[in-house]
């Protein structure tokens, strides 16, 4: 692999994702058990994203079943949401959901890459409708979030995860975690060029190439279909 990624990636080094993203290859690993790992390796790297990517801020004071005084934290930005891409991005969600504090909305985004010329098509976009301002308003639930938080397992050719960052773009936020369970080199360094000055992106793993289908060599096959019992379809 290519040791000259933009800054904007970051690819985790962490000994159980490379042990789980092993496992996660394997042919004989059943959907239950797909479900699990990516899951687990979910949790893993959005420790590492969130950790860079949120900031903590006191809140003001609480009080112990001792009775001691605390002072109280929250994360920052306050206005997050989690946008998983349709379908396989819902195998990440109740991840990152777990590590944040609080609850955040959930904007989904469908997509699926046309075979032959491997671009994006959006099927579905539940994204709020917002006046121009409303991005600048931060007491209007329906203006875009500050932060985005994109979850979608496989980036291969890089047109998917494109198109949700210019979708989010258009929309109005102005930063975005990008996270992934595997990316091909060539995926991820096309998809870093998207918007570099607002986008992050954390993958679990990398490959060096995709195949002439557009799939990830070796990679891991096709999430969407594993976890929902569809291959071959």
């Amino acid at each position: 692999m290519d040791n000259t990624l933009p800054p904007n990636v970051h690819v985790s080094t962490h000994p159980c994702v490379r042990a789980k993203l092993s496992q996660l290859r394997s042919s004989s690993t059943n959907a239950r058990d797909t479900k699990t790992l990516v899951h687990e390796i979910a949790t893993i790297v959005g420790c590492e994203a969130l950790a860079h990517g949120l900031e903590t801020v006191q809140t003001g004071t609480d009080t112990t079943p001792l009775g001691y005084t605390y002072s109280t934290e929250d994360t920052a930005p306050a206005h997050i949401a989690l946008v998983p891409i349709l379908r396989s991005g819902l195998s990440m969600l109740d991840a990152v959901q777990a590590l944040l504090p609080a609850p955040v909305p959930v904007h989904h985004l469908g997509m699926y890459r046309e075979k032959t010329t491997f671009q994006p098509v959006e099927y579905y976009n539940n994204l709020p409708y917002h006046k121009p301002s409303a991005a600048t308003d931060t007491s209007d639930a329906s203006g875009a979030s500050e932060l985005a938080i994109i979850v979608d397992p496989i980036i291969a050719t890089g047109s998917t995860v494109c198109a949700a960052i210019d979708t989010l773009r258009d929309w109005g936020v102005t930063r975005i975690i990008s996270l992934s369970i595997l990316a091909s080199e060539g995926g991820l360094k096309r998809a870093a060029e998207t918007w570099p000055e607002g986008v992050e992106f954390w993958v679990g793993g990398v490959d060096a190439e995709t195949d002439e289908r557009g799939m990830i060599k070796p990679g891991v096959g096709d999430i969407g279909d594993r976890l929902f019992l569809t291959v071959g379809k």
